[in-house]
C-alpha cells in the first residue's frame, strides 16, 4: 500500500467497519438494522418529508454495546441528509437517545399529526 502523509512511516489506512459495528439501511422493509438483522430499528413514512421512528428492538445478546444508539445515529443522519424530520414514536429515541444528542432535537417534527391520513377534514 502506498504511504500518504508527509513523514516517513506514516500512512493512513482506513479500515473497514466490523460487522458488528455496521448498521444496514432497508429501505424495503422500512428499517436500518445489523448485517444479521437481529437488531433494528423501524420506521415509517407518513409523507414524503416526515420519519415516525416507531420501534427499536435489540436482543439480549447485543445489549449493552451500543447498538441501539448506532441505530438512532444512522436513522437521524439519514432523515438529516434528505431533509426530512423525525417523529421520535419510539420511547427509547424520545426519552433516552434524544436527551442524550442534543444535536438531533432540531430535527424533531413540531407539528400535532405527522400523518395527514389521519386528520379529519
Amino acid at each position: 500500500m502506498a504511504e500518504e502523509g508527509g513523514g516517513a512511516g506514516e500512512r493512513k489506512v482506513e479500515a473497514p467497519l466490523p460487522e458488528t459495528e455496521r448498521i444496514v439501511w432497508r429501505e424495503d422493509a422500512g428499517r436500518f438494522e445489523t448485517p444479521d438483522g437481529e437488531a433494528f430499528l423501524q420506521y415509517r413514512l407518513p409523507s414524503p418529508a416526515v420519519m415516525d421512528m416507531v420501534h427499536t428492538y435489540v436482543p439480549r445478546s447485543k445489549r449493552g454495546q451500543g447498538v441501539a444508539a448506532r441505530l438512532c445515529d444512522a436513522a437521524f443522519a439519514h432523515a438529516r441528509d434528505r431533509g426530512m424530520r423525525v417523529v421520535p414514536t419510539c420511547s427509547y429515541i424520545s426519552d433516552t437517545y434524544l436527551p442524550r444528542n442534543q444535536v438531533f432535537k432540531e430535527l424533531v417534527h413540531k407539528g400535532q399529526d405527522p400523518d395527514p391520513k389521519s386528520s379529519s377534514m
